[in-house]
C-alpha cells in the first residue's frame, strides 16, 4: 500500500540518483582492486569502505521510494575506470566523484523543493549533510597525498590509513 505520493519529477531524481550510488559504489570497488593490486592495503581498504557507504546510500533510497509505493529500478553501471597512473590519480577520481555526487544529490533536492516534495526534502537532507563530510575527506586525501610525496611518504600514509581502519572498526 503506497504512502505519500511523490511526484514523478521526484521519483525521475530519486531513481537517477539511487543509480549514481550504485555506480558509485562500484567504481570505489574498481579502486580498492587498482589499490590491492599496488600493495596499498591501506588505502584498498579505505576504498572498500567507501563502496559499501554507498551502497547504503542508493538503499536509503530505494527504502524511501518503496515508502511511498515506488517500485525502485536498477540501471546498468557501466564498468568504472580501473587503470590509474599512481595512488595521487586514484584520489582524485575519488574526488571528482564525489563533486558530480553532490551535483546529483543538489538537483534531486531541488527537484523535490520544486514540487513541494516534503518527505523527499527530508530524506535528502541527509544527502546534502554527508555530501559536505564526504567532499572534505576527498578534498583532504588529495592535500595528503600531494604532501606525502617524500620519499616513502605514500607508504607511511597507507599504513597511517590501514592503522585508523583498524581503531576505527575496534571501536577505538
Amino acid at each position: 500500500m503506497p504512502g505519500i505520493a511523490a511526484t514523478p519529477a521526484v521519483v525521475t531524481e530519486l531513481q537517477r540518483q539511487l543509480n549514481h550510488e550504485w555506480s558509485a559504489s562500484h567504481a570505489y570497488e574498481a579502486m580498492a582492486l587498482w589499490c590491492d593490486h599496488q600493495t596499498f592495503k591501506g588505502f584498498s581498504s579505505f576504498f572498500l569502505k567507501q563502496a559499501g557507504e554507498e551502497r547504503e546510500h542508493a538503499r536509503r533510497i530505494m527504502a524511501h521510494l518503496r515508502d511511498r509505493g515506488v517500485l525502485p529500478v536498477l540501471a546498468d553501471v557501466k564498468a568504472p575506470r580501473s587503470d590509474f597512473k599512481d595512488l595521487t590519480a586514484v584520489a582524485a577520481h575519488a574526488q571528482s566523484q564525489e563533486r558530480a555526487n553532490t551535483k546529483g544529490v543538489n538537483a534531486a533536492f531541488e527537484a523535490a523543493l520544486r514540487e513541494k516534495d516534503y518527505p523527499a526534502q527530508v530524506m535528502l537532507q541527509w544527502f546534502v549533510s554527508e555530501q559536505v563530510e564526504e567532499e572534505a575527506w576527498a578534498d583532504e586525501l588529495v592535500d595528503r597525498l600531494a604532501r606525502a610525496q617524500c620519499s616513502g611518504g605514500v607508504a607511511e600514509l597507507d599504513r597511517h590509513v590501514d592503522r585508523y581502519l583498524s581503531r576505527s572498526a575496534a571501536g577505538v
